[in-house]
């Protein structure tokens, strides 16, 4: 039997989700490449006792996850049967839908029966009666905002799902959206868009302060750019790597020799600070406080271990955070 640590609360900083009163801890477990059925049961557990160990008391998902879509969901319900049986009210577990799941003309995207059919599917998958926080996954250009948040707020009256939030929204769609919520009465919780010291495109579109002016939470994924922003291609594009693979997300191209001399440059000033090139990113993203949290996958409880020692030191100087801009100036991950 799973006994988890006692002092699992004592070092991970937990902050508020905008002006709600839910709390994430700063480093949250995504399931997105690791929890699927190409990886062991066993593998998956340790990785999930060890998180939560550690203080990371939420678990990101979507219905796509995988892969196959969907076995990622169906790892964490296994473990939420065994390991996790007693502690589900100690966990925040999300979930999103938006991106193709099964096929036919109902299968992805924002239409109220898309939603609603793929909640019920996590759900059964999860093995649980309601999911902490439900997601739009994406925006979808052909169906009404007021259906895709009408069907949000539906899911929190019917008791599947505590909070609702957006991905992958722009500042203005939020901005949209999050009207039609406050109207329904299910206000925004949360944003999770992509950002890291290579991808900044929310700061040039203004969601972080639409999100400040909301009282809304955000949560960025892929804060190590698929591993980019790790020690693993300091010297180029090892055998095995995600790079020099088949993924679709990660592909030897883009690690283009002018980033891996920026990447190198990052990583010195890591060193410097006392950290790896994971934890400066991981910890740069997290500065200030303004994010609520930030997504980390892990393959290992090694590689957990090792983004979890960033929230030890999540403090810049003005010196640091000059130099780190300097060397990110027109930074591009192509």
């Amino acid at each position: 039997m799973y006994l988890p640590s006692a002092d699992r609360y004592t070092a991970m900083p937990y902050r508020r989700a905008g002006r709600s009163g839910l709390k994430l801890p700063a480093l949250s477990l995504g399931l997105w490449h690791n929890f699927g059925g190409d990886r062991t049961p066993e593998t998956q557990g340790a990785i999930l006792r060890r998180a939560f160990d550690l203080g990371i008391t939420h678990f990101d998902l979507a219905n796509n996850y995988g892969p196959p879509p969907g076995s990622a969901e169906e790892s964490l319900g296994r473990a939420l049967a065994t390991d996790f049986a007693r502690l589900r009210d100690e966990l925040v577990i999300s979930t999103k839908a938006g991106y193709h799941m099964w096929d036919g003309p109902y299968g992805e995207w924002g239409s109220r029966k898309y939603l609603r059919s793929s909640l019920d599917q996590s759900l059964k998958r999860l093995g649980i009666e309601y999911v902490d926080i439900f997601y739009s996954h994406r925006p979808d250009p052909d169906t009404p905002l007021e259906e895709t948040m009408g069907a949000l707020d539906t899911a929190v009256r019917q008791g599947k799902a505590l909070y609702v939030g957006l991905s992958n929204y722009s500042a203005a769609q939020t901005r949209e959206a999050a009207a039609i919520l406050r109207a329904l009465g299910t206000p925004l919780l949360i944003h999770q868009p992509r950002y890291s010291m290579l991808d900044r495109h929310i700061e040039a579109d203004g969601l972080p302060d639409v999100l400040d002016e909301l009282g809304a939470g955000s949560i960025a994924y892929s804060p190590l750019e698929q591993g980019i922003l790790t020690d693993r291609y300091l010297h180029g594009v090892p055998a095995g790597s995600r790079a020099a693979g088949d993924s679709p997300f990660l592909s030897a191209d883009a690690l283009t020799p002018g980033l891996l001399e920026r990447l190198r440059a990052l990583d010195a000033v890591a060193k410097d600070r006392g950290q790896s090139l994971a934890q400066l990113a991981l910890a740069w993203v997290l500065r200030g406080g303004r994010l609520t949290s930030a997504v980390v996958g892990a393959s290992s409880t090694g590689q957990l271990e090792n983004s979890v020692e960033a929230v030890a030191n999540l403090d810049f100087t003005d010196g640091e955070l000059a130099r780190i801009e300097g060397l990110l100036a027109d930074a591009t991950t192509g």
